[in-house]
């Protein structure tokens, strides 16, 4: 039996993160939930204490989701890792079963989502290469928990796209068509929501350069099966079921 390492970064998160441990309980894809408070200021902490079945770390200062995301990785078990964003709505425990189903039945050696409220172009292209929400083999970032707590706060998904690019990993893509993920702006306002997505867009374009970002979607898709040419029929992403 595959063993998967849920790992769920979170910071106030305090409203939210009940419906996420809801979908990864006692869910028979996985075989730990490690959640990392990230330093949050709400009312996260007492949440997440009234739930003995996870693995808290938890530190006081925030640190941001890649160093928050290496706090995880290096203490997971499993031979896969299981990542999730925290403020996703609509998810239930058949979409984490569809992001582990992949991998479990060997069709694949990585997965990651695909949402309902990805941008139109990700939408458009099948895939969405900064999603939060994906699964990848444990040895892929083994070493990686010092490298990470280098790097910029959400240089993450850029990071693992890059080691999942060098191995040549068979990538699946799962349409969580019913799923959003809640945007920065619902949470801190406009101006506030704004910032941060271009610190988000800032952080990877410093970790791959602008003509990275190009190739890391080329590359991606090209594992994914999402690129058609020679005859070759092109895969669609897995779509999960209501």
């Amino acid at each position: 039996m595959t063993e998967i390492s849920c790992i769920i970064c979170v910071y106030n998160e305090g409203e939210r993160v009940r419906s996420i441990l809801g979908a990864v309980l006692d869910n028979p894809a996985l075989s730990e939930v490690i959640v990392v408070n990230d330093g949050s200021v709400d009312e996260t902490e007492a949440v997440l204490a009234a739930y003995p079945q996870i693995t808290l770390i938890s530190y006081p200062v925030n640190r941001g989701k890649t160093y928050a995301m290496a706090q995880g990785i290096a203490a997971a078990k499993g031979e896969y890792l299981m990542f999730l964003d925290a403020d996703l709505e609509g998810v239930e425990a058949r979409h984490i079963e569809a992001l582990a189903d992949p991998i479990r039945r060997g069709k694949a050696n990585a997965t990651i989502s695909l949402r309902s409220n990805s941008l139109g172009i990700y939408r458009g292209l099948g895939l969405d290469f900064v999603s939060g929400e994906r699964v990848i083999p444990a040895w892929l970032v083994e070493d990686a928990p010092k490298i990470m707590e280098t790097l910029p706060r959400w240089g993450a998904e850029v990071f693992i796209n890059e080691r999942i690019i060098a191995a040549n990993l068979r990538l699946s893509v799962v349409d969580w068509w019913d799923v959003i993920n809640v945007r920065k702006h619902t949470k801190v306002g406009i101006v506030g929501g704004i910032l941060a997505e271009l610190k988000m867009i800032g952080d990877a374009v410093e970790l791959v350069t602008p003509l990275g970002v190009v190739r890391q979607h080329y590359c991606l898709l090209r594992q994914a099966g999402r690129l058609s040419w020679l005859g070759k029929r092109r895969r669609a992403p897995v779509r999960v079921a209501p």
